[in-house]
């Protein structure tokens, strides 16, 4: 078994190396490091003080190729790839929160509506130290977010650092059974439909053509609010066609990958289904990924203003690829670029004005809520 699992190591190594190294590396130079990675191993073996765990230390080595790549490509295993099919269907368990990876620490990408999570006050940006008093830092992703889970009922006890804040925060959560209510609608001043989309999940874009009828037939309608906050996206197909549904004409969204022949653009088709009335999108850090496309693309179209603080900045498009296991692996297999050309990765979208938020609970209220305030006093004139 051991033999198999040296085998299984040296694989992973030469994959490794073959993607971190520079095509100019000498045959030598690769097989030197498949000794040198072997010796190790066999030290290892030998005088390690506990007995390692095979299949533990196979799902950290490929997690180990995929993460070196960047914070956003993950193994999942067979039960990992089914909580992750629940969750894009809109209903699984747990805190709530989109994790992503920076400089070896978890970092929050947006925390979900109502989620224990949310209620707890955890926010984008906030980076988790420790887990029930487990240090994270050195732990991959998954081994973080395996941590996180639990039975629904259970407690955890996260700890944060904030940016500007120097203390540490605890949040002590229950988890639960998460249900996204993609969209959220409210009616102000009779003529303003506000429209909260909090996930790009298979539902989301039919969700918002039927509640933009609603408004439509019942109301008369002038203004349209958009609200991204605090999403962390989701599926691409359904932030094309949330951008196309507000867009007559032109390009959403383009992909570039490492196989020129595989980029692609996406356009609108003509038609844009408010007719033209005004339309604001609310934005802040903790959007990020499909909510970047669809801000950007109207944006850059002119289509719409955006208000709020720049996004999150994930601008790389992942797969996921099914494994002979029942699981899968999730690769980062292209970029996506705005229509001006410009990538949002690592930089985000920036608002066309920028108001910081006063309150991160986002309740349709415009009395804790500054950024749709100031939203509807601008479409007030």
């Amino acid at each position: 078994m051991k033999n198999n699992f040296k085998i299984f190591l040296i694989f992973i190594l030469i994959f490794l190396t073959f993607t971190k190294i520079t095509s100019n590396a000498s045959e030598e130079d690769i097989y030197n490091k498949i000794d040198l990675f072997s010796e190790v191993l066999d030290k290892i073996n030998k005088e390690y003080v506990e007995e390692v765990n095979q299949s533990d230390a196979m799902d950290a080595a490929i997690n180990g190729v995929l993460q070196s790549l960047d914070p956003y490509s993950s193994y999942m295993s067979p039960e990992m790839l089914e909580e992750m099919q629940t969750e894009t269907s809109g209903e699984f368990g747990g805190l709530g929160i989109e994790v992503g990876m920076e400089a070896g620490v978890v970092k929050v990408i947006s925390p979900i509506d109502s989620s224990p999570a949310y209620k707890a006050g955890v926010k984008a940006g906030d980076y988790i130290v420790k887990i029930n008093d487990i240090q994270v830092q050195g732990k991959t992703l998954t081994e973080a977010v395996d941590l996180m889970r639990g039975p629904v009922g259970s407690d955890i006890e996260i700890t944060v650092r904030r940016r500007g804040v120097k203390k540490s925060i605890i949040f002590k959560i229950t988890r639960e059974i998460i249900k996204v209510a993609s969209v959220k609608t409210e009616l102000f001043n009779s003529d303003v439909a506000y429209i909260r989309l909090t996930s790009f999940n298979e539902n989301s874009s039919n969700q918002i053509k039927e509640k933009i009828k609603e408004f439509k037939n019942k109301n008369k309608v002038e203004h349209f609010i958009l609200d991204l906050r605090n999403n962390p996206g989701g599926l691409l197909s359904q932030a094309i066609k949330i951008s196309d549904f507000f867009l007559d004409n032109g390009e959403i969204v383009s992909t570039k990958s490492r196989k020129g022949k595989e980029n692609r653009k996406w356009f609108a088709k003509k038609g844009d289904i408010i007719n033209g009335d005004t339309l604001i999108v609310l934005i802040n850090y903790g959007s990020a990924s499909a909510s970047e496309i669809v801000a950007g693309a109207l944006k850059d179209h002119k289509r719409a203003i955006l208000i709020g603080e720049n996004t999150y900045g994930k601008g790389s498009v992942q797969s996921i690829i099914p494994l002979n296991n029942r699981g899968a692996i999730r690769l980062t297999v292209s970029k996506y670029y705005l229509p001006s050309g410009k990538s949002i990765s690592e930089v985000g979208v920036v608002p066309d004005i920028e108001i910081t938020e006063e309150n991160d609970q986002f309740r349709i209220n415009t009395e804790t809520d500054n950024q749709l305030e100031f939203a509807l006093k601008l479409i007030n004139g």
